[in-house]
């Protein structure tokens, strides 16, 4: 069997081949999009490192039979990748092939489908006009607390309207630089309704998110969020890994006698827990006599409300992964 590393790069990467004893028969540099054409035939280990190209590739390896490893990035100095200092495309490259001929089983992340990465994508352009009209919005607010002007509370998508109504009020009515600021926050407001009507459709032909939205305070970006983080629900042996996977777990520094419990851990996807929070807060505010509210508040009673919040939000992602394995909706009287 071939091992294989690929240096990926966003134009060139470069590729080294190892024969089943390890000695290099083959090194060459390409063009990242054709990367794969250059590979030997089956059978054979690829290793990449994480990046933005890389579960793209990762799938046009295993398409033509190859063994895909995916390692992430942060662990690839451990692997031998800029060993004593020296990093260079060459010999990244020969470290990554030469630890698949000594490991028989690598530290790897999963590959996501072509799904998955569309929807995170989606995700990812509604959450950057998000942020954009925020940074907009703060502005102008920057500028009127300068004038002492109070704006009535309102939201996002009333924002230029009630702005242009309070600066007639003023003697110097509203600067060209304000107003062109808020024509963009206007279209933004556009954007952010199209882009979220779209989230809508596709989360309604999707029978998995159209479940998982039968739980109440969970809408079609928290529940398309969570599908396209676990991706594939069979790769997870029970609730408790999906909570642990999505950084909701409390972490822990422990060593020798001393025993020392920390917060959540936050690793895994950080958009998924922010929605898994916020349908939290829904579900408490809008279903008090709800059995798992009851349960937190109990546990909030004790804790505080932002403790309680968190292991609520980790309760919703087991029952979001219940209610996926066993494809049944939600029973607000079974707890997870």
């Amino acid at each position: 069997m071939n091992h294989i590393a690929i240096d990926l790069g966003g134009r060139k990467s470069q590729v080294c081949v190892r024969d089943a004893v390890g000695k290099i028969v083959r090194e060459l540099s390409c063009k990242t999009s054709s990367v794969t054409d250059v590979l030997p035939e089956p059978p054979g280990r690829v290793i990449l490192e994480t990046c933005s190209e890389a579960f793209a590739i990762a799938e046009k390896i295993q398409a033509r039979g190859l063994e895909a490893v995916v390692v992430p990035a942060v662990l690839a100095p451990q692997l031998g990748v800029g060993h004593r200092g020296v990093k260079t495309d060459v010999r990244d490259a020969r470290a990554l092939s030469e630890m698949s001929c000594r490991m028989e089983s690598l530290p790897r992340v999963h590959i996501p489908s072509a799904t998955s990465r569309d929807r995170k994508s989606m995700l990812t352009a509604r959450d950057s006009l998000v942020k954009a009209r925020t940074a907009l919005v703060n502005s102008v607010r920057g500028w009127m607390r300068t004038c002492l002007i109070r704006l009535p509370g309102g939201t996002p998508e009333t924002f230029p309207k009630r702005v242009c109504a309070k600066c007639l009020e003023h003697p110097d009515g509203l600067p060209q630089f304000i107003e062109s600021q808020l024509k963009i926050i206007t279209e933004l407001n556009r954007e952010i309704l199209d882009n979220s009507k779209s989230i809508e459709r596709v989360a309604k032909n999707d029978p998995v998110v159209a479940r998982l939205q039968t739980i109440p305070g969970v809408g079609p970006i928290t529940g398309m969020s969570f599908a396209a983080a676990i991706d594939d629900v069979s790769r997870f042996d029970d609730a408790s890994s999906v909570a642990s996977y999505l950084g909701l777990t409390p972490g822990e520094r422990s060593s020798g006698a001393r025993v020392r419990r920390l917060g959540i851990s936050k690793a895994g996807a950080a958009r998924t827990r922010v929605a898994l929070v916020q349908a939290s807060w829904v579900l408490w505010r809008s279903r008090p006599g709800d059995p798992n509210v009851r349960w937190a508040k109990a546990i909030g009673e004790r804790r505080g409300c932002q403790k309680a919040i968190v292991a609520l939000a980790r309760k919703l992602a087991r029952i979001m992964y219940a209610m996926w394995r066993d494809e049944k909706p939600y029973a607000s009287l079974t707890l997870v």
